[in-house]
């Protein structure tokens, strides 16, 4: 059914990149990155001093030689297939639809994004962020800068946000497709699926009546887990191990990246692949489903830096699966949301 009223605006929503892989751009995006209240959810003064004192000069030095890394000819990886992504979308989705691709920290900005749609004259913004498991730090983040934004315009059009998309067939067929493509060529001893990690606190501060635990109670998922992150992840690996055919003894789930003193949700990646070799499991498949392109946190440190320190600890092959990036069922994937959010606008 066509909007008759006018088109309907996608808009593309990642974390973001340094506009360079310089310092001095890298400061600039760990600054904004890391200011944001969802993300160092501690006071203002605290967060400040945290970020600009002593996080931004030291460690931005030490991210800008490894975004060197990761640079490619056509730069930032997140950034090039994200523009790839959103004109392959907008070819498959027609000329009723206008697509955008933001950042949420540097650019392109959420403001431009939007403010380009509706320039446009689109009746309608279907906003998805591009997090497979919702976070308040990510997919709520998100929301919370469009919902800034839009408060403040003259005409605002009907807004319908994607909150996850981790129980969508196709994004799970994407995955399990990369995956498959190296169960079929190696023999490997184990899986592992290695997620970002969060602060207990951000689980526990979302829980609903208390019902969080941070251990078994991830163990399925349903109404009062539905927006945990930790039980969004080991959903995730459920059913991506159902579509490759593992059974539970083959496979981890752990999280990565942590910062600071304070707990992050385990177990922690580092820990696990550290165990695998001495329980004989020495050849290791990796997955990172909780990002959808190629980026620091899967290139550099899930496929080299846990590869270095799995053939340390007497692994044998680690090998990570590459991100959905541009792959075709990716695509459709976000083509289904799209379809299915119209729908949900129109059936209410």
């Amino acid at each position: 059914m066509k909007n008759k009223a006018g088109k309907t605006g996608v808009l593309l929503v990642n974390l973001g990149t340094p506009d360079s892989p310089g310092t001095k751009d890298v400061r600039k995006y760990l600054r904004e990155f890391l200011m944001d209240k969802r993300v160092i959810d501690i006071p203002f003064i605290s967060r400040w001093m945290l970020v600009n004192l002593i996080i931004a000069p030291f460690r931005a030095p030490k991210s800008a030689k490894v975004y060197q890394q990761l640079w490619e000819e056509r730069g930032s990886p997140l950034m090039f297939y994200g523009e790839d992504v959103k004109n392959l979308l907008q070819e498959t989705l027609g000329d009723q639809h206008v697509v955008e691709l933001a950042m949420r920290y540097q650019s392109p900005s959420i403001e431009s994004a939007l403010t380009s749609l509706m320039s446009q004259q689109v009746s309608e913004i279907i906003i998805i962020p591009l997090f497979p498991q919702y976070a308040s730090a990510t997919t709520g983040s998100v929301i919370d800068k469009v919902m800034e934004i839009t408060r403040e315009w003259q005409i605002i059009p009907s807004l319908k946000f994607i909150n996850n998309f981790l129980t969508n067939e196709l994004f799970i067929e994407a995955f399990a497709t990369l995956g498959k493509n190296y169960l079929d060529q190696s023999e490997y001893d184990h899986v592992v699926f290695s997620y970002h990690g969060i602060p207990e606190r951000q689980i526990k501060k979302g829980s609903v009546d208390n019902y969080c635990r941070l251990g078994a109670c991830c163990d399925t998922y349903h109404k009062k887990n539905q927006f945990c992150y930790r039980a969004q992840c080991f959903h995730t690996s459920r059913l991506l191990a159902q579509k490759l055919g593992l059974v539970q003894s083959q496979y981890t789930v752990a999280f990565q990246s942590r910062l600071g003193k304070d707990p992050w949700i385990q177990p922690y990646t580092d820990d696990i692949i550290r165990k695998l070799p001495k329980e004989g499991k020495k050849r290791v498949l990796a997955f990172s489903p909780a990002f959808i392109a190629d980026c620091l946190e899967t290139t550099i440190e899930v496929g080299d830096e846990f590869k270095e320190i799995f053939l340390e600890e007497g692994g044998e092959q680690w090998q990570l699966v590459e991100s959905l990036n541009d792959h075709p069922i990716w695509v459709e994937c976000l083509r289904s949301l799209v379809v299915q959010a119209k729908e949900e606008v129109v059936s209410s």
